[in-house]
């Protein structure tokens, strides 16, 4: 015997059936909507991708402090990379650099490459020339992020944190081409010696 309450499911589940039968899938598929990269009639300028609204922050913006995510404070550079230097940020900075700046600063950052000596206008800096090598670590920063003369910038290619980690492998390849062996402590002198044979 079939109860109210299992008559009830079947009159539900009638109805769901019949009613699917009505939706016009295709109609849903084949409709007027606009497409990326095309003109649309109805949207500003008839352009389909439009610019995001006036005071928009991307989501995975890092806001907050200035000193890390502008390289400044109160309008003055920062004097010190504002994270944690150590081996792995040296070695992100180091694969960072060789992809994007070696090209033109050369894997030493002494300038001589291909690409720069086919820069007839302005050749890219050696990174060892003494006014470089006295810029603080925000103006590094600031030049990855703003791009300098010829040179792009590289926030969107590169995280603040890739952007730090560059600036922290230049001042560590700064201090390697500068580096006196005679005036090494002895252990060092003596483990660079052997390395240099």
């Amino acid at each position: 015997m079939i109860g109210a309450k299992h008559l009830l499911a079947l009159g539900v589940l009638a109805l769901a059936s019949t009613s699917c039968e009505r939706v016009d899938l295709e109609r849903m598929i084949v409709q007027r909507k606009c497409v990326p990269y095309s003109t649309c009639p109805w949207l500003p300028d008839n352009r389909t991708m439009q610019h995001a609204p006036s005071g928009t922050v991307p989501r995975n913006r890092i806001v907050g402090n200035p000193a890390l995510t502008q390289g400044t404070v109160d309008g003055e550079v920062v004097t010190a990379i504002p994270l944690e230097v150590d081996l792995a940020a040296l070695q992100r900075g180091r694969q960072r650099f060789e992809i994007f700046c070696a090209a033109c600063h050369g894997v030493l950052g002494n300038g001589e490459t291909q690409v720069a000596k086919n820069m007839h206008l302005r050749r890219p800096p050696s990174l060892h020339e003494p006014r470089i090598t006295e810029f603080p670590p925000g103006r590094l920063f600031r030049i990855i992020t703003e791009g300098y003369g010829l040179m792009p910038n590289f926030a969107a290619e590169m995280s603040i944190e890739d952007r730090w980690a560059v600036v922290a492998y230049v001042g560590a390849l700064q201090l390697s081409q500068r580096v006196v062996l005679p005036e090494q402590p002895e252990p060092t002198r003596r483990a660079l010696e052997e390395a240099l044979r």
